[in-house]
């Protein structure tokens, strides 16, 4: 029977009930809310960099003191990632997203009245980034499984969210701060990220039930059928009497009862209910966090490629601006450097999907060609010279950004990775370990920085870290397959059939004596 992707009727409250993996229907208002969420959140976080100066007049702090706090809120959201899988999988992600949603918002509100910048580390770094890991994890992975066959391309756009609130907000901040100063500013964002709040509530869980299909069962046997099958095996029964079967009428004592006996008498061997045999089998209880995924070794190898990658995710955009003021460009050309790397990481994030949506194709080789060509991008920008040099490279970096950066976490849901059924798990594990490097990527290249008094050393760390994510990345796929176990597992057979030594010799006679025992106990029986 053609299986249907058809929803179940079911109030708002509870979960889309399919057939198959949908590949659409609610899956796109999922995707609409994931859009919205990844704005307010990455989006953000990465356009928060127009309040800095009126933090540093403010508060009368210095411009390191003042990055702790967007370093403080990303090791928060990273490091809280297992929180957020327990929490997903207790109580499902809607609430927990619309719960990551308030504290966003509270944090955001309640930093527009701080009057240090210690309070900034709580409100900010603390509340509202224990927010953004609890709104933006459990959206991208229930976006996930609503699609299959489209889910790298759907994921991808989706993820443009963050792009086009780089490109928006940052100017739209910078205009209102003109007109109403930067608390009541920084207010108007908190309140806008109440948004969240609204987004989760649109994140209904979905259950994959396979089409029940009707078994025939097949036609009871009458009295006659019964009796005659019955009295047949009772006419074996007696000739194997010298065998030791006992002779029986009974067929659920003869050996090669299938026929005979009824259906119902195997499930209450076992206590089960028949009518529940054919009835779908109860669903495993979901672990809270399955850390069997770091058995894994190719989650090992990915979960270290995406450490070392991070850390040429945040610091170009940091430090980009700084590098064209020191080649001599002014502050308005600078933004525009920016803004056109946003504007390319989108169509990066959109490149990615549609050709990660394509069949067939293994999707862990177009990352990894993506990311050496990410880390090609940060050796060039020390070489640049000049606006449009700078102007060049920081497309160029954008697009390929776009690419690694809109797919690394949706890549857990694929086969080569752990599959969609762990990703939850994996999820949490992968970006909890991704926030070593979200903390010490940051303030390394600072300290690189003022050593060299050159910041093209903030780009050569950047890039030394995504060539080792890239050579551990190289390893998913065969540690995967098991080509690396492969090598060693011949070694070590070859070094116990060494120590082993030859098998041992049989005597000529061994196969006659066995025979001459058996002709001999023959003779015996057939004498008796």
């Amino acid at each position: 029977s053609k299986m249907t992707v058809k929803a179940v009727k079911m109030p708002c409250t509870s979960a889309n009930v399919y057939t198959k993996v949908p590949d659409g229907g609610w899956g796109w208002t999922v995707a609409f809310a994931f859009f919205v969420v990844e704005a307010l959140t990455y989006g953000i976080i990465k356009s928060f960099g127009v309040f800095f100066n009126d933090l540093m007049e403010s508060f009368d702090e210095t411009n390191s003191r003042i990055s702790w706090i967007i370093s403080i809120c990303v090791f928060v959201q990273t490091f809280t990632a297992p929180l957020s899988t327990v929490l997903s999988n207790r109580f499902g992600h809607r609430l927990v997203v619309m719960a990551g949603g308030l504290l966003v918002s509270a944090g955001m509100v309640i930093a527009s009245f701080a009057r240090s910048v210690v309070d900034m580390y709580v409100t900010i770094g603390v509340v509202s980034g224990l927010g953004y890991c609890l709104s933006f994890l459990p959206t991208v992975t229930i976006l996930s499984q609503y699609f299959d066959k489209r889910r790298s391309l759907v994921t991808a756009v989706a993820s443009t969210g963050e792009c086009f609130a780089v490109f928006s907000f940052a100017p739209a901040i910078t205009a209102l701060k003109e007109q109403i100063g930067w608390r009541y500013s920084m207010l108007s964002v908190g309140v806008l990220q109440l948004g969240i709040t609204a987004c989760g509530s649109l994140l209904r869980p979905i259950v994959i039930r396979e089409q029940e299909e009707e078994k025939a069962q097949p036609p009871e046997e009458s009295t006659e059928t019964k009796y005659m099958l019955e009295n047949e095996q009772t006419c074996t029964s007696i000739e194997s009497i010298d065998s030791g079967v006992d002779i029986t009428t009974s067929p659920s004592n003869v050996p090669g009862k299938t026929k005979a006996e009824p259906k119902s008498e195997e499930p209450k061997q076992h206590g089960q209910n028949p009518v529940e045999n054919n009835s779908t089998p109860p669903e495993p209880k979901t672990k809270l966090l399955d850390f069997s995924v770091m058995r894994d070794y190719s989650f090992i190898c990915y979960a270290f490629f995406g450490l070392f990658a991070t850390l040429g995710f945040f610091a170009p955009s940091l430090y980009i601006i700084p590098l064209s003021r020191s080649l001599g460009i002014g502050k308005d050309h600078s933004a525009y450097i920016l803004s056109a790397m946003a504007i390319a990481e989108v169509f990066g994030r959109i490149f990615a999907g549609w050709v990660l949506n394509k069949k067939p194709i293994r999707k862990i080789y177009i990352e990894l060609i993506c990311v050496v060509l990410l880390s090609v991008a940060l050796v060039a920008f020390p070489f640049a010279s000049g606006f449009w040099g700078l102007m060049i490279c920081s497309v160029y970096f954008g697009f390929m950004l776009g690419t690694v950066a809109g797919t690394h976490i949706p890549l857990l849901a694929e086969d080569d990775v752990v599959g969609i059924e762990r990703m939850s798990s994996a999820a949490g594990v992968y970006v909890f370990i991704q926030s070593l490097a979200g903390l010490a990527g940051p303030p390394l290249a600072g300290v690189l920085v003022d050593t060299t008094k050159n910041y093209s050393s903030a780009f050569y760390s950047c890039a030394a870290g995504m060539v080792l994510g890239a050579m551990f990345l190289a390893l998913v796929r065969p540690y995967k397959t098991g080509l690396c176990h492969h090598h060693h597992q011949q070694q070590q057979q070859q070094v116990e059939e060494s120590t082993a030594g030859p098998p041992p010799e049989l005597p000529d006679d061994f196969i006659d004596m066995d025979i001459g025992k058996a002709e001999h106990s023959g003779k015996g029986s057939d004498s008796v």
